[in-house]
């Protein structure tokens, strides 16, 4: 994939990440976003998906073709209480590094492989997407506090 659209964007919302939790308190981290949800749940959610993500990029570039892992939905209501469990300050540490490592991967990953991934799912390239959704939910949340 020779399109490095996705470099800038993938930056700016891992640089979001860091400010936001730069700027929390432990206590503001616990802020509730949505009905199940904190801010740190938030944080921990992204780590988690930006890390399923880096497993694809490895198997893909090991098996020289896309890997798909099955994964569903259902994850993410089995893994809250996992993530609930994870001090704030671990949850935003966490989500600070693995987004970082993933932007690296990215830029750095095979272009050819790159675009089949991105033909199969754009938001496994364009991390930004899925992590700017999350981080407007908890600035919208933040808001209301």
């Amino acid at each position: 994939m020779n399109d490095r659209s996705f470099v800038e964007p993938n930056r700016a919302s891992t640089e979001r990440i860091r400010a936001l939790a730069s700027r929390l308190s432990d206590e503001a981290m616990q802020t509730r976003v949505g009905e199940h949800w904190t801010v740190a749940i938030a944080l921990a959610h992204l780590a988690f998906w930006d890390r399923r993500v880096m497993y694809v990029l490895e198997m893909t570039e090991r098996d020289g073709k896309l890997f798909i892992p099955e994964i569903d939905i259902f994850v993410n209501d089995l893994s809250l209480p996992l993530w609930a469990a994870i001090p704030p300050r671990e949850a935003a540490r966490i989500a600070i590094e693995t987004s970082e490592a993933l932007d690296k991967q990215l830029e750095n990953f095979p272009p050819a492989l790159l675009e089949e991934i991105y033909l199969y799912n754009k938001r496994w390239v364009i991390r930004a997407l899925h992590r700017n959704e999350h981080l407007d939910e908890v600035e919208a949340a933040l808001k209301h506090t």
